[in-house]
């Protein structure tokens, strides 16, 4: 029986990315991205096996403040954007996010709001898990 594959997939997410909830200013800010990320991966096939992820996130000039010159944490972005992504493109993946066996991420400064988001791409990686599948002939 052959195994489903796991599409190439890719696209850009609009919207604000948000690490965790805010404490001041808007506070629905955080759920707002990760709504974002959801409403924009819905239509997206689910992926099958494990994968690579690469996540560029693309962060408006006001994520840089005085006191953060680099802007927010990596792996805060990152938790957000796996938590939205377990609901939609690894809602039906054994282990969820798990299943991303490398990831490659990275944030950059945007000219404007407007082009604040997340662009990603998600790679299958077939890894062979019987003997059956590797080809191995038992007592060879």
């Amino acid at each position: 029986m052959k195994k489903s594959r796991t599409p190439y997939l890719s696209g850009k997410i609009s919207g604000i990315p948000y690490s965790k909830v805010k404490a001041r200013g808007n506070l629905a800010a955080a759920e707002q991205w990760s709504e974002a990320i959801r409403r924009q991966t819905r239509d997206l096939p689910t992926v099958k096996e494990a994968c690579i992820l690469k996540i560029t996130f693309l962060l408006p000039a006001d994520k840089f403040p005085s006191d953060l010159p680099y802007g927010p944490d990596l792996d805060n972005l990152t938790k957000r954007f796996l938590d939205a992504l377990n609901k939609t493109v690894f809602g039906e993946t054994q282990g969820k996010d798990s299943c991303v066996v490398a990831l490659d991420v990275m944030k950059t400064k945007v000219e404007s709001r407007e082009d604040a988001g997340a662009v990603f791409e998600i790679l299958p990686v077939s890894i062979i898990t019987t003997e059956n599948e590797a080809g191995i002939v038992p007592g060879t």
